[in-house]
């Protein structure tokens, strides 16, 4: 498979599972082989959430990075944690938010920028009730079916 330019891997769950509150940009700590895969966009962010460890550094759990095909015996494995930078004072505003309020951190969206460093956009997000996914369903489906009427209309 080729490397691709500009990768971006998103978690398509993550705006019907949680309200999105606010959003950071922040790079990983990689591997050789890891960004290597990530290039190749073998790289899945779908069940991966954020924690702090006991030092206040952050850290992406469960994200998955297969393994890259041309590389030897120093392959990673696939679903170690992966530690996130961001300024101290992002850092302390997001730990003192999971802390008081209960909230989660969750990864949008994994991509590459134009200098071909990987980084990752997160959230501070409060998970949603069951009425509040309804909610969305109702609300997504209503613009198809405006849109289905403008489109008709207008021909």
């Amino acid at each position: 498979m080729a490397i691709q330019k500009n990768v971006k891997i998103k978690n398509r769950k993550a705006r019907f599972e949680y309200e999105i509150l606010d959003t950071f940009t922040a790079g990983i700590v990689l591997r050789g082989t890891e960004i290597k895969a990530i290039r190749e966009g073998k790289a899945s962010i779908a069940e991966s959430f954020c924690e702090f460890n006991s030092k206040g550094e952050l850290f992406v759990i469960n994200m998955t990075i297969q393994e890259y095909s041309h590389a030897t015996h120093y392959n990673h494995s696939p679903k170690s944690e992966r530690k996130l930078l961001l300024n101290r004072s992002e850092l302390k505003k997001l730990e003192k938010e999971v802390k008081n309020s209960g909230l989660t951190i969750i990864p949008l969206v994994l991509f590459t920028n134009n200098k071909g460093l990987a980084k990752i956009d997160i959230a501070l997000a409060r998970g949603k009730k069951l009425y509040d996914k309804r909610e969305t369903i109702k609300e997504r489906d209503t613009k198809k079916q405006l849109s289905r009427i403008k489109k008709s209309f207008n021909n």
